[in-house]
């Protein structure tokens, strides 16, 4: 067994990764609901946070990495996508540094024309990538829902609503909808909330 990151959003963050092409399939915005979406659900998962009234609420005291349960704390009630597309931005550069530091990654830092900062990332070991990518595989088409690993379990639901081709591309989102459906509702209500924002930024982007 190859060692993977601990938490969601640095193995959301790999899973984007296109070990083929040695860059990044998604990237901005996108990614950036993608692991708030990752933190939300890892803290829903491990009972940090709970739900009330549809809307996420502090529950069990515990590991805090990325600050978003300190966020909801701090707040009067708020629907899962606010907190999806909250700080969206900075989660990217926590993570990548997060994985940077820990020497997962490598982040080659340029300039394009001399001007405009450009950032190439790169896997140091793609097994760490496969390893991931198989966890995701086996949730997809494996044991029954129930007994699949959680972590596995969110990566599927959220590679899905996060349209994330590197794991799912469009075919298998089509073919195994049903059980994408049923890792969904065990991972939680973030998972959805990320599908609402990417659905509404493809709708934004086909308009202009």
């Amino acid at each position: 067994m190859v060692e993977v990151p601990e938490t969601l959003p640095a193995r959301m963050y790999l899973l984007a990764y296109d070990l083929r092409k040695r860059k990044m399939t998604s990237g901005g915005v996108r990614l950036g609901y993608l692991l708030r979406g990752a933190a939300l659900t890892e803290l829903y998962l491990d009972g940090r946070l709970q739900e009330e009234r549809r809307r996420p609420v502090p529950g069990t005291p515990g590991d805090d990495p990325y600050g978003v349960a300190a966020q909801i704390a701090a707040s009067r009630p708020r629907p899962w996508r606010h907190w999806v597309r909250t700080d969206a931005k900075a989660i990217v550069a926590a993570v990548r540094d997060e994985l940077e530091r820990d020497g997962w990654i490598r982040v080659r830092r340029t300039r394009v024309l001399g001007l405009v900062p450009r950032q190439e990332i790169t896997v140091k070991d793609p097994r760490v990538v496969k390893q991931l990518w198989g966890g995701a595989s086996s949730a997809l088409r494996g044991r029954p829902v129930a007994h699949v690993n959680s972590y596995d379990a969110a990566a599927v639901a959220l590679a899905a609503a996060g349209e994330l081709g590197s794991v799912l591309p469009r075919t298998d989102r089509r073919r195994h909808r049903r059980r994408i459906e049923e890792l969904t509702a065990r991972s939680g209500p973030a998972a959805p909330a990320v599908g609402r924002l990417i659905r509404a930024l493809d709708a934004s982007a086909a308009e202009g």
